[in-house]
């Protein structure tokens, strides 16, 4: 099946994309132009073409997803007026995906990883999950991004698009549009590893059966996506219909 390419073009960013344009299970639309994933906006460089593009699109709210120490050691994105800056490393446990054997398989293993942040990092994820609703309460346009912009990003994305009503199906079909960006991130990787060697035939890959494997724990352990960020991180369904009416197209009368 031929994915529908959602990314926006950048020379040195290679996984960045709208959220808006999903159709919701009771047929509305999510907005464009409000909410973005990303890899790693510590490739901006200002001056550049691929800076003025990024300001053309209004961000004025930055979730940077990473560990401190990987901010310190590649950059984060340049500062600006119109950018408010926050860090939430919802990871708690560091794994090195480059350096996995080729036994390690891809789904199964990243799912199993993705839940370990889902239970780790619920401080953090609630923080990221307000500050989405906050910024889109004001008609604010945000990014999110790690470094990849494909496992934290994509645990971030899922729970958002699920909370906005978006179909399972269509939010895994969201999580493997990575693969479009594969080959470059794996470039990347060469480039700046010149002395190392990928052993993970799965790094930068995103098949479908991580994010179902994922959305499988999540319900086997918490009822429901939606149970979990009421319960375990403590917003209530309130939140979540607040978070549809700002983020979501108004229906037609």
């Amino acid at each position: 099946m031929t994915k529908t390419n959602r990314h926006i073009p950048f020379h040195r960013l290679h996984n960045f994309r709208d959220l808006g344009g999903y159709t919701t299970e009771d047929g509305r639309t999510v907005r464009r132009g409000l909410l973005f994933r990303a890899d790693s906006l510590g490739k901006l460089t200002p001056g550049t073409e691929d800076w003025d593009r990024f300001l053309t699109l209004g961000i004025r709210t930055v979730i940077d997803l990473r560990y401190p120490w990987e901010i310190e050691a590649k950059g984060r994105v340049p500062e600006h007026p119109s950018l408010t800056y926050h860090n939430q490393s919802i990871e708690h446990r560091p794994y090195d995906q480059a350096a996995l054997g080729p036994d390690v398989t891809t789904g199964p293993y990243l799912a199993a990883r993705y839940m370990e942040v889902a239970e780790d990092g619920t401080k953090e994820i609630r923080k990221t999950l307000e500050l989405i609703a906050d910024a889109a309460d004001s008609a604010d346009p945000l990014v999110f991004h790690c470094a990849s912009g494909k496992d934290r990003t994509g645990l971030v994305a899922a729970l958002a698009l699920t909370l906005l009503g978006v179909p399972e199906p269509t939010v895994i079909e969201d999580f493997t549009l990575t693969e479009l960006a594969t080959a470059r991130l794996i470039t990347d990787w060469k480039t700046t590893n010149p002395d190392r060697e990928l052993t993970w035939p799965g790094y930068g890959r995103a098949p479908a059966e991580v994010m179902t494997g994922f959305l499988t724990h999540l319900k086997n352990r918490y009822g429901s996506p939606q149970s979990y960020v009421t319960n375990t991180l403590g917003l209530d369904t309130t939140f979540t219909e607040s978070l549809r009416a700002t983020l979501l197209e108004k229906q037609p009368h």
